[in-house]
């Protein structure tokens, strides 16, 4: 879980298409990961890092660097093959730490890690006082660490994000295609049980879940298969983002030391995200649930209970209104007002009605509350009017595509249409490089842009807007080659 990682993985404002049957590395999250939670026993969702003032806070789970890892071919993925379900419901979100047995201390307390890597084996040994000064028992980290390496394809695929971009479009073919809604509809089927009382006890609608489900890991078929702590200490030394990487090492020797899994099962992405709905650790410290009644709180296993109990606590905390859409497809009338289609312009459906914003039908959108006008790929795409569940699936993970991917997934798992609108296909986006070339013209004509950094959010955004009001060009605030063209004069 883009809090991930939460805002763990900085990009620019492009989105990834992936394949249904890629490796979790691959999946179709963007890589930012949810909220990271402080440490403590009882921890609470806290943002995750960002690097640049307004924008980075909004969009550093959105693009390239994201979405490096969701680059393949889309393919069909078998329906999970799951153990049966387990009615129990969970009594705390928070279960006791468990220890270990005596006999355990006594073995490995006397054991010293080593690694063949010089670099990396100082800096285990450093990070072990470290640890232990967090609570980390000796033989908790001696039974995590041992056999553990230095793994270069982490540090590659770290590195390589940013070179992969697509654009929002392909990303939502792949998201909601007809492939993954037929599986989803499958787990609908398959785990009905379980999804009725995980509704019924969180007021998080199934489908939903089940469409965070599909899109982290093809509904359990691809979990990830790399040891954890390999990659989140590969992370950690490597230095480049050591900081959020150690707090999560941290945390995943807390779910260590409560017994909740051994180190061996515990797997996954390249990036640290575990389980059937990736979690990283520290959202797993918060919003993790027992839901079976086993006394462990398992994302791991077959079975996916309480993984998908997990991901319906974290939205519930987050926000989730049962009832609510997470957005509607509209129509947007000739002459709308491109600028007023801003995250913080927020009105009644019935005042967006009255200034002519209709569903695809025609009609007025029923007031499910206050909401904004969403315009992804600019005024040449498709329109959404959101409501405050859309914030919520952010939580989870804040890339726009990545929530109108869960979103509209889950009204196809319900029987809802495809998007109707148009898209630009074919159109050239701007590479990383080319946005901060834009950052830098718009600021040399004047227009307030916080940062050279190439990450395209709510500031950004308006600088293009203000630009674009100018010179007389639709203010729509999307980065298209277009603007650079107006930028160039």
């Amino acid at each position: 879980m883009r809090n991930a990682y939460g805002t763990a993985i900085l990009a620019t404002l492009a989105f990834a298409a992936t394949a249904a049957a890629a490796p979790v590395a691959q999946s179709l999250r963007p890589q930012a990961r949810p909220a990271a939670a402080p440490l403590q026993s009882a921890p609470t969702p806290v943002p995750a890092p960002a690097t640049s003032g307004t924008d980075a806070a909004a969009s550093a789970s959105i693009a390239a660097a994201a979405l490096a890892a969701l680059q393949s071919a889309p393919a069909a993925e078998p329906a999970a093959q799951a153990k049966a379900q387990s009615a129990a419901l969970a009594r705390s979100l928070r279960p006791q730490l468990r220890p270990t047995s005596a006999q355990a201390d006594v073995i490995l307390a006397s054991e010293r890690v080593s690694t063949s890597n010089a670099g990396f084996q100082r800096w285990i040994d450093g990070f072990e006082a470290r640890a232990r000064a967090k609570g980390i028992r000796s033989d908790v980290f001696k039974r995590a660490f041992r056999g553990v390496r230095y793994n270069t394809d982490v540090i590659q695929k770290d590195r390589n994000q940013s070179e992969f971009t697509k654009q929002i479009w392909d990303y939502l073919d792949s998201a909601a295609s007809p492939v993954r809604v037929k599986n989803g509809q499958a787990a609908l089927r398959k785990h009905a049980r379980v999804l009725d009382q995980i509704e019924a006890k969180y007021g998080v609608e199934k489908e939903v879940v089940t469409a965070i489900w599909g899109l982290e890991s093809a509904y359990g078929e691809h979990r990830g298969s790399i040891p954890i702590i390999d990659a989140l200490a590969t992370l950690a030394y490597d230095g480049r983002r050591g900081k959020f990487f150690e707090a999560q090492l941290i945390a995943a020797l807390q779910i260590l030391q409560s017994g909740d899994v051994a180190p061996r099962q515990m797997t996954g992405s390249w990036a640290g995200a575990m389980g059937h709905t990736q979690f990283i650790p520290t959202s797993y410290l918060a919003f993790a649930v027992d839901f079976t009644g086993d006394g462990k709180r398992d994302i791991w296993s077959e079975n996916p209970a309480d993984a998908l109990a997990s991901t319906a606590a974290y939205l519930k905390r987050s926000g989730w209104k049962k009832g609510q859409p997470w957005g509607v497809e509209v129509k947007l009338p000739r002459g709308f007002d491109h600028s007023s289609a801003r995250r913080n312009n927020m009105r009644s459906p019935n005042d967006w009605a009255a200034m002519g914003v209709r569903d695809m039908n025609g009609r007025a959108v029923p007031n499910y509350g206050r909401a904004s006008i969403l315009l992804p790929a600019g005024a040449a795409g498709a329109a959404f009017m959101i409501f405050d569940n859309f914030a919520a699936i952010e939580k989870y993970n804040k890339a726009d595509a990545y929530v109108i991917g869960v979103g509209h997934l889950s009204d196809r798992l319900k029987g809802g249409p495809p998007i109707q609108a148009s898209w630009p296909r074919g159109y050239k986006p701007l590479s990383f490089n080319e946005k901060k070339e834009m950052q830098r013209r718009l600021k040399r004509k004047g227009f307030a842009v916080e940062k050279i950094d190439g990450i395209i959010g709510p500031n950004t955004i308006n600088a293009i807007r203000a630009f674009q009001n100018s010179v007389g060009a639709t203010p729509d605030g999307f980065p298209s080659q277009e603007l650079m063209k107006l930028l160039k004069r």
